[in-house]
C-alpha cells in the first residue's frame, strides 16, 4: 500500500471510472445495493436502537461493494453473498475490527445528527435514536429543517473523510481501526483538492440528471409523475457513486496489482 497525492482532476477521473465500473456489470451493483437497502431497512425496523445497528453494520458492508467491484474488474462473477466480504472473508479477527469501525463511524454519525439537531429542535437526533430512521419529507418541511440538514451535511464532511478508507484498509491491509482512521484522514486531506473536484462533480451530475429528467417529463405532458422517477434515478446515482469509491481507493493508495481500469479514463499517474 502506498499513499499517493493525486492532481485534483484525479476527482473527475473517479467519478468516470465509478460509471465505467457501473456499466460494466449494472446487474450485480443493483442487486448489491438494493440486497444493501433492505437489509438496514429491517434491521432499523428494531425498536430503539434499529437505526444504531444500522449504521455500525455500514462500514463493513462497504467493504462488499469494494470488493464486488475489485471481482468486476477481474471480470469475476459477482454473487449475493460478496455483500458480506468483510465479515465472512477475512477472518473474526477482521470482522470484530470492522464492528470496532463501525462503533465509531455510529458514533461520529450521531455527533453530527446531535450538531444539525440544533437547528432543528432535536427533531433530527430524537428521530435517529427512538424512531430507528429520519423521514426526509419531515426532515425538510420549512426552513428550519432545511437548515437542520445543511448543518448535518457540513458536519458530515469530516466524518467521511475519517471512514472514506477505513472499512478497506482494516478488511484488506490489516490495519487496526484507529490506524485505517488516520490513514483515511491523511489520504483525504493529502488530496483535498481532488476530492472537491470529486463532490462538485458528483452535485453536478445528479442536479444534471434530475433536471433532464424533470425536462423530458414536462415537454411529455407528465411532469406530475416526474418524483415517481426520481427515486429510480437516485439509486442508479447512488450505485455509481459507491462504484466510485472503489476508483478513489485505487488511486489515493496507489493499487494497480488488482487490475487495470478503463484505460481511457485511467488517471495520468497510473495510466
Amino acid at each position: 500500500m502506498q499513499l499517493l497525492e493525486v492532481p485534483p482532476k484525479s476527482g473527475y477521473v473517479w467519478l468516470r471510472q465509478g460509471i465505467w465500473l457501473f456499466r460494466k456489470n449494472p446487474l450485480a451493483i443493483m442487486s448489491l445495493l438494493f440486497a444493501y437497502l433492505f437489509g438496514t431497512l429491517v434491521v432499523s425496523f428494531v425498536p430503539v436502537v434499529g437505526g444504531l445497528i444500522s449504521l455500525v453494520l455500514v462500514p463493513g458492508l462497504s467493504v462488499g461493494f469494494m470488493a464486488a467491484c475489485r471481482d468486476i474488474i477481474k471480470n469475476k462473477q459477482v454473487l449475493p453473498q460478496v455483500l458480506l466480504d468483510g465479515f465472512r472473508g477475512h477472518g473474526k479477527e477482521v470482522a470484530r475490527r470492522l464492528l470496532i469501525l463501525g462503533a465509531c463511524y455510529m458514533g461520529a454519525t450521531v455527533v453530527a445528527y446531535l450538531v444539525s439537531s440544533l437547528f432543528n429542535g432535536s427533531e433530527l437526533i430524537n428521530k435517529l435514536l427512538f424512531d430507528g430512521n429520519v423521514n426526509r419529507d419531515e426532515v425538510m418541511n420549512g426552513t428550519a429543517g432545511i437548515v437542520a440538514a445543511m448543518a448535518f451535511a457540513i458536519a458530515y464532511i469530516p466524518v467521511a473523510m475519517l471512514f472514506w478508507f477505513a472499512p478497506v484498509l482494516v478488511a484488506w491491509h490489516d490495519i487496526t481501526p484507529v490506524k485505517a482512521i488516520f490513514f483515511s484522514w491523511t489520504a483525504c486531506t493529502r488530496n483535498f483538492r481532488a476530492f472537491v473536484v470529486y463532490g462538485l462533480c458528483v452535485m453536478l451530475l445528479a442536479m444534471v440528471s434530475s433536471l433532464l429528467l424533470m425536462v423530458i417529463m414536462a415537454v411529455l405532458g407528465i411532469f406530475q409523475y416526474a418524483m415517481l422517477l426520481l427515486w429510480p434515478l437516485s439509486l442508479l446515482f447512488a450505485a455509481i457513486v459507491y462504484c466510485s469509491f472503489y476508483a478513489s481507493y485505487r488511486g489515493c493508495f496507489g493499487v494497480q496489482e488488482i487490475g487495470a481500469i478503463d484505460p481511457n479514463v485511467a488517471p495520468p499517474d497510473e495510466a
